[in-house]
């Protein structure tokens, strides 16, 4: 996967170089890939905003320098992903950080990670001009996205959290692959509680259950706290699960 990160601060994305992900990219699974808007800006101020046409607080992100940085990723892209129409199969993914945009998911996520190119523009003070986001359907699959309800400084932070949710489900890129399949939202249920050693920590200690050998029992048990638990503190996640089921069944 290759995947293309702007920003008027690309260095924020250095930690993207740690853990998995960065082994991921020094084995050749994954290619990150920064960019500096401002190199696309060419007034003597490098200068990506403006002020809101119509009054208000704030400043709007100018929409030339962005569709420059898109194109200049487009060139670098093999193959050309400008050679590709609209609406055809390979043209890269831009996804647009935003309070508006649909909430990344578990599910969106896996979908994601079955992309080959996904390029990302994570947006500052007031927002990137409209126009960025009616012009960029020309050239990519575009989808505006939301890590949740609420208003960051930048969008930086949320591209991080979206590129570790997807990454991490890259074949290869974690050490071991079952873990995807028993980790919370797999399966529209939360991860049951694990331990580890020692059985008995400061007076509190491991299910006996967990200690018994016996794997069927063990398995019936996990099963069971991943609908309690989300029963219990996501009872949205629940009501999912509990529909899903019942549509399974008729």
């Amino acid at each position: 996967m290759r995947i293309d990160l702007i920003s008027i601060f690309p260095e924020f994305f250095d930690v993207l170089d740690l853990s998995l992900i960065g082994k991921a990219q020094r084995e050749g699974r994954l290619a990150v890939h920064r960019h500096q808007l401002r190199d696309f800006s060419f007034d003597k101020h490098r200068s990506v905003d403006g002020t809101p046409t119509g009054g208000g607080a704030g400043m709007v992100m100018k929409p030339e320098p962005w569709a420059l940085a898109l194109e200049h990723v487009l060139t670098q892209a093999q193959p050309p992903a400008q050679a590709q129409s609209p609406g055809s199969e390979g043209r890269p993914t831009l996804i647009i950080p935003t309070p508006a945009g649909e909430v990344l998911t578990q599910h969106t996520a896996q979908q994601l990670a079955r992309t080959e190119h996904l390029v990302f523009a994570p947006g500052r003070f007031e927002g990137i001009d409209q126009r960025l986001l009616d012009w960029a359907p020309q050239h990519f699959d575009v989808r505006p996205m939301s890590i949740g309800d609420y208003v960051l400084n930048g969008g930086e932070s949320a591209v991080v959290v979206m590129v570790e949710a997807i990454t991490r489900l890259i074949p290869g890129v974690l050490g071991n692959p079952e873990s995807l399949a028993e980790e919370s939202h797999a399966h529209g249920l939360l991860e049951y509680p694990v331990y580890t050693k020692p059985a008995r920590w400061r007076g509190l200690d491991v299910p006996e259950i967990l200690l018994s050998g016996d794997h069927a029992k063990i398995a019936a048990w996990r099963a069971q706290q991943q609908d309690v638990r989300t029963r219990k503190l996501r009872p949205d996640l629940w009501a999912k699960h509990v529909v899903a089921q019942e549509k399974n069944l008729t």
